[in-house]
């Protein structure tokens, strides 16, 4: 799984472009103080030059099929799709509001258990201040009643709040949504698993916030349950251990980096190994792309589907995590493959 690449190929990786489906971009508007990259027809109109076929927003603050509904009226060929993450701004755990979202504009196609509104998410965060971390929490009493009180947790023993019941049942009524797991804790991520089978909800996309702090055995359990590992370029932010570049022509002399005395921080690789773990049919890769100082989401995933080439994930693979899988979570009709060749016979033995 991570032997080098021969035939590396930036049209290989721009090739790996058509078709693909990004579940996880950030676009405009936003807070003055967290510019995006690009607002959402911009976005639309550079992924669909790059041959993608949709992507997916995520809002922090709204129920993004709002603002996807008049994206689809001015940007043909193309779709984008929306949904909601719950929040604070909605209340937490807000069954009215899944239920409007459902129903609005172009329609929710997915409801998410918050990003980092979740309690586990924001009871961890804060600051170094003195040389000590301090939790927001402890630094700011309010931040307990304003978020703290209001943020989501999964019960992980006791039945589901009537609440929570009642989320669970409009999802598994809406086969075409999915659910996102959000940033709670791996052991909520493998509760909600866990209720799949009591309310009977189709397609569950475990968080990258949540893969990120997860055991492999956790992992491994959530896909045996059925959910998708998702695996965003934002989880890593930058091309840690890549074999950026060759620097002879024989390949026995390739390496990842010159002069090593430490211990290897695998970074990205660690998306080749849960492809060997766990298989391609059982994971997404997507971005999380949208802050102002990365890559546009398109470039961002094209970096991504390069990125994986070059530590040994197959092209076939790579097209199964961008498009074949996204398109089941979406319940799109597969597009023909043979509308996406995976490049000359020189790029193909180098991916294998």
């Amino acid at each position: 799984m991570n032997a080098l690449q021969e035939g590396r190929s930036l049209e290989l990786s721009q090739e790996l472009l058509k078709g693909a489906i990004d579940l996880h971009v950030h676009v405009g508007p936003h807070l003055f103080s967290s510019p995006r990259r690009q607002d959402p027809i911009e976005c639309a109109i550079e992924a669909r030059a790059a041959g993608m076929r949709a992507f997916a927003i995520v809002d922090v603050f709204e129920m993004s099929n709002g603002y996807t509904w008049i994206v689809n009226r001015h940007v043909d060929n193309f779709t984008v799709y929306g949904g909601l993450a719950l929040n604070t701004v909605y209340g937490g755990m807000n069954p009215r509001a899944v239920k409007t979202a459902l129903y609005y504009g172009s329609g929710a196609k997915y409801i998410s258990f918050g990003t980092h509104s979740t309690y586990y998410q924001a009871a961890r965060e804060g600051r170094i201040i003195d040389g000590e971390f301090k939790s927001l929490a402890d630094i700011y009493p309010k931040f307990k009643k304003e978020e703290l009180s209001r943020a989501i947790r999964i019960p992980l023993e006791e039945e589901p709040g009537e609440a929570l019941d009642e989320i669970l049942r409009l999802i598994a009524d809406h086969p075409d949504v999915y659910m996102d797991t959000g940033h709670v804790s791996p052991e909520e991520a493998m509760r909600l698993c866990d209720l799949k089978e009591k309310y009977g909800y189709e397609k569950i996309v475990i968080s990258s916030s949540v893969v990120k702090v997860a055991s492999m055995q956790q992992l491994e359990y959530m896909v045996k349950k059925g959910a998708y590992i998702e695996q965003t370029l934002g989880a890593y932010t930058a091309a840690q251990m890549i074999p950026l570049t060759h620097y002879y022509v024989e390949k026995e002399y390739s390496s990842v980096d010159e002069g090593m005395d430490k211990p290897v921080n695998k970074g990205v690789g660690i998306v080749a190994d849960q492809v060997a773990a766990f298989g391609a049919e059982n994971m997404i890769m997507d971005t999380d792309f949208g802050r102002y100082a990365l890559s546009s989401p398109v470039e961002g995933l094209r970096q991504f589907i390069s990125m994986m080439l070059d530590i040994g994930v197959s092209a076939a693979d790579v097209r199964t995590m961008v498009k074949t899988n996204p398109e089941k979570i979406l319940s799109l009709e597969a597009m023909d493959p043979d509308s996406f060749p995976l490049g000359s016979n020189e790029n193909e033995e180098g991916a294998k």
